[in-house]
C-alpha cells in the first residue's frame, strides 16, 4: 500500500504541466503552439520570456524532488524510489494534457539530486558539458540522464537502477524525433529557435 500510495503522490506531483501554467497566467498563449510545442522551460524561453522559463525550469526540477524526499520522509527508501519513478512518468505522460508531456530531463534531474546529491551534480555537470560542446540541448539532457546509469552505481545506489534504466530509456525515447534531427544535422542548436511542430527538449 505504502508504494502505490507513494507512487499516486509521485504522479499526481510529476504531472502538473508549470511551463502550461506559467505561460498562460501570463498571457504568453498556449505552449504546446510555439515553438517546438514542448511544455518544458526551453520552449519557455522560446516566447522571450526568460523569467517564466527560469521559473519553469526551477518547479520542473523541484517537483522529481519533492515527491521523491516526501516519500521517503513519510514512507521510507523503496517508496521514495516509487514516487521518484511516478514523478517521471506524471511528467512524460499527465492525465491533464492527454497523457501527451515533456520530455523528462530537468524533472529527472531534480529526482537524481534528491536520490544522490552527487550523482544529480554529476548529471548537471553532463549536460553543461555537452550544452557547451554541441550548443544542442537535446543531445545535452540524454546524456545527462544517461550519466545516471554510471554514477549510480559508482555512488554505492546500485538499488536505484531500478528506476533510472526505465526513466532512461522513457526520456530517450521522448527525444526520438530529436535523435532523428541529430542524426540528419537539422537540430537546431541553443539560442535557435525550432520550427513549430518539431519536438526539441
Amino acid at each position: 500500500m505504502s508504494l502505490i500510495l507513494a507512487a499516486i503522490l509521485g504522479y499526481l506531483f510529476g504531472s502538473v504541466p508549470f511551463g502550461l501554467v506559467i505561460t498562460r497566467a501570463l498571457g504568453l498563449g498556449d505552449l504546446r503552439k510555439i515553438g517546438s510545442g514542448n511544455i518544458g522551460a526551453t520552449n519557455v524561453l522560446r516566447t522571450g520570456h526568460k523569467p517564466a522559463a527560469l521559473a519553469t525550469l526551477i518547479l520542473d526540477v523541484g517537483k522529481g524532488a519533492i515527491a521523491l524526499l516526501l516519500a521517503r520522509a513519510l514512507l521510507g527508501e523503496p517508496a521514495a524510489l516509487a514516487a521518484g519513478l511516478a514523478a517521471i512518468l506524471g511528467h512524460l505522460f499527465p492525465v491533464w494534457l492527454g497523457f501527451i508531456g515533456g520530455k523528462g530531463v530537468a524533472t529527472c534531474l531534480g529526482l537524481l539530486l534528491a536520490l544522490n546529491f552527487w550523482a544529480g551534480l554529476i548529471a548537471c555537470a553532463v549536460w553543461a558539458a555537452v550544452a557547451a560542446a554541441f550548443r544542442i540541448s537535446s543531445l545535452a539532457g540524454m546524456s545527462a540522464t544517461a550519466s545516471s546509469l554510471v554514477s549510480l552505481p559508482l555512488l554505492g545506489r546500485t538499488d536505484a537502477l531500478i528506476i533510472a534504466v526505465p526513466i532512461t530509456a522513457l526520456v530517450i525515447w521522448k527525444h526520438r524525433t530529436n535523435i532523428a534531427r541529430l542524426r540528419n544535422g537539422t537540430e537546431p542548436r541553443i539560442g535557435q529557435g525550432a520550427k513549430t511542430g518539431s519536438k526539441s527538449l
